[in-house]
Formats: structure tokens, sequence, C-alpha cells
């Protein structure tokens, strides 16, 4: 099978048509016509119906995209291991929630860097379906997500809760009546369990889908938001921020997601995993309320 045809298959299915997939790849729609062509005779099917509006996938199709990610993925992860420079004998790839690097995602990278110089470490940030699809096509080997879906060979390794607190840059500060609070959207188990706690404070002029953005934002205009504890900690620390130690505090789940075929030789992964637990339990000792997935109401 030609790998740049099924490259090229990837690219149209990404895009939703020809056109952008050749821009894309850099090379004319026609050459992403012939490259289509020659995967369809090769596997004796159509692949993509193609339309107007855009190209849609046919039963075959849809069975071939996941093995096309995987293939791809792992020539990915096989040229750049076998591109390792001279005092590199191996390869960590993780997949990491934005909103987890702060805290375990920073802490297992700071892990494999500091303990293990002869492994090369490469980071990628995506969201829930990107991290999923990333370990099962082999382009990562380890993802930090608040999803719990697996494919194949893969372990899932529960961490302790995250602890969503409201802070504030005041410390005497209202926790239903504040004209400066900014909401952070956690998901949506957070927005269910937030509009029952605060059902009657009216919408917040400012909101974010970053906690890190709504942090800076605290820093340099003031007022209070829903952080997790790991990224106010030290801002906490410092007298930025106060912990408005009255209000609900909400939890997430996190996991971390391991490819079985690419850990087998890593003898280091779980005492990490057990001093990602030891620094989690080290920051809960400050909390104010117990690490329980129930949210306490108002």
């Amino acid at each position: 099978m030609n790998l740049t045809a099924l490259q090229t298959f990837l690219a149209i299915v990404d895009t939703g048509n020809l056109m952008r997939a050749s821009q894309k790849l850099h090379v004319t729609q026609s050459t992403v016509t012939a490259r289509l062509k020659t995967l369809e005779d090769e596997l004796g099917q159509q692949l993509l119906n193609r339309q107007k509006s855009g190209t849609t996938l046919t039963p075959a199709g849809t069975k071939l995209l996941r093995y096309a990610r995987v293939i791809n993925g792992l020539w990915r992860q096989a040229r750049y291991e076998t591109g390792l420079p001279a005092g590199l004998s191996s390869v960590c790839t993780f997949g990491c929630d934005r909103e987890l690097w702060h805290g375990p995602g920073r802490a297992f990278f700071d892990g494999v860097v500091s303990g293990h110089p002869e492994m090369a470490v490469s980071v990628h940030q995506g969201n829930a379906r990107d991290l999923e699809e990333w370990l099962a096509s082999g382009m990562v080997d380890v993802i930090l997500t608040y999803e719990t879906v697996t494919h194949g060979a893969q372990t899932v390794h529960p961490l302790p809760v995250e602890e969503l607190v409201l802070y504030s840059d005041r410390a005497e500060t209202p926790i239903k009546a504040d004209p400066f609070y900014v909401f952070v959207d956690h998901g949506e188990d957070y927005r269910r369990s937030h509009g029952e706690s605060y059902h009657d404070a009216g919408i917040a002029r400012i909101s974010f889908d970053s906690s890190w953005w709504a942090l800076q934002f605290l820093l340099d205009r003031g007022g209070s938001a829903y952080l997790p504890r790991a990224l106010a900690a030290a801002h906490v620390e410092n007298g930025q921020l106060h912990e408005l130690t009255e209000a609900p505090v909400y939890t997430r789940k996190k996991y971390l997601i391991v490819n079985d075929t690419a850990a087998q030789n890593w003898d280091w992964f779980t005492p990490l995993v057990a001093r990602l637990w030891e620094n989690d339990a080290a920051l809960a000792a400050h909390r104010h309320f117990s690490l329980s997935p129930v949210n306490p109401s108002l």
C-alpha cells in the first residue's frame, strides 16, 4: 500500500474536500485525485462520496479510516525513533490536555526528562478527542486526560481528582454577588453542578474556556473565578490570590492512560505514577474541603 496515497486519504477526510486537501499537502488537486484513485483501485472499493458540498466516507472508507490513522501514526513514530541523535536510545511521546499541564502534566514531563537523559520526549497538546485518537493511532505513547475511553492494549491509571476552587484577588469577596466574577468552563459536569449551586446568581460578564487565561485575567485585572488548585497554589502562597473557603468546591476526575506496547520496557513508569499521586496528595493537604466526587452545595 502506498503510504502517500493513505496520507492523502486522511488529508481529504480531515479537510472535508479535495481542494482543501491539496492546499494542506501543497500539491495540485489533480494529484490528490490521482492518489485517491490509486488507493481505491488497490483496495477495490470506493472510499469517498464526492459532492459539490464536499466529501463523505463510504462504509468502506469508514472502515479504512481507523487503520489509516494507526498506520500513519506508527510510521510517524518509527521515523521519529530511527532519527534519534547520538546519545538517545528511546522516545516517550506524551499527549496532555491543556488544562492538565499545570500540575500533573508538568510533573510527568519533569519526571521523564530529569530521570531519563537517554530518552527523547515529545509533548503534544490536545483536547479529549485528539488525545484519544492520537493514542489509538500510535502517535503518542501516554496521555493525560479527563476521559477514560480506551482502545486495545492500553492501561488506565486514575489519578487523584482535580479540585476546582473559587479564588479572588480580594480576601473579602461575596460568594454569589461578585460583580467581577469570571466564569471558567470546566466541562459539562461542572456546568451542571455550578448551575445548581449558583442558579440565582445571573450570568457572568466575562467567561473563558481556559483556566490559564482566566488566571492571567485575575492577576492582571482582578476578579474571582473557579480555578484548579494546582494552578492557583503558587499565587495563593505569594498573596496574589485568596481562596474563598465558604464557596463550594467541585472536582474533576483525571487519568493517565498508556499504550502497553510502548511502555513494556519502561520500568520507571509505575514509580512515576506513584510520585504523581504523592504530589497531588501534598497539594491536597492544604484543602479546606475533602477530595470527594460529590459537589457540596451552598
